[in-house]
């Protein structure tokens, strides 16, 4: 498995581009926007997926691996192949594509080029679960954990300001540990970015008169 790239670009086209790693030139293919972040000539690090079939092995490529993840996401959908994904990836930020399929926009799926009403549908319900936006608040599930980590912060004697700096940093640190909701780890996870092991809080601030 081919998980990146770094080398010299030596071709940039519609579709693909080509890296020379140590003297091997590696063909990529990419959506538009990771193509025009590629220049000829420069060292650029791409992130990969490689699809191997019976007659081929195609490396895709990235700009970041939170782009990877989501195609390879995509490609767990029945009827999603790479081009489809990367089809997907080309018109929606891989953040857009999570608040779709969690909030059942089978519309934003159906933008795309090659995915009809009936894909897109399917997209939806086959991704419901698998994909959840980063660090929002957009659903309920969401709402009630932030507010019991913020409630807990604030008891613990820290202002409201930077409890809610601290559950975004966390979140953003282990967007996997927010996505199950899991108010204990949550809230152990943002007290040691605020610097606490947890078993003691800081005292709240003196007022100055």
């Amino acid at each position: 498995m081919i998980a990146s790239l770094r080398g010299t670009v030596t071709h940039v086209g519609l579709h693909s581009a080509v890296i020379d790693v140590n003297g091997m030139g590696m063909l990529v293919q990419a959506t538009p926007q990771t193509l025009s972040s590629l220049h000829v000539g420069r060292e650029a690090l791409v992130q990969t997926a490689m699809i191997v079939r019976e007659d081929s092995m195609t490396l895709y490529g990235f700009t970041d691996a939170d782009q990877r993840e989501v195609f390879e996401t995509l490609l767990s959908v029945s009827g999603v192949g790479p081009r489809i994904a990367l089809a997907v990836l080309a018109v929606h930020t891989p953040e857009a594509i999570r608040v779709a399929a969690s909030t059942g926009d089978d519309k934003a799926f159906s933008k795309v080029s090659g995915i009809g009403p009936k894909g897109a549908r399917r997209i939806v319900l086959e991704l419901a679960d698998k994909l959840v936006p980063l660090g929002t608040a957009d659903s309920p599930a969401a709402a009630r954990w932030q507010d019991q980590v913020l409630a807990a912060m604030t008891g613990l004697g820290w202002s409201e300001k930077d409890a809610n700096a601290a559950i975004d940093a966390a979140v953003a640190e282990a967007p996997d540990v927010a996505a199950g909701g899991n108010v204990g780890e949550i809230l152990k996870l943002t007290l040691r970015r605020l610097g606490t092991d947890g078993a003691r809080a800081r005292a709240p601030r003196q007022q100055v008169s």
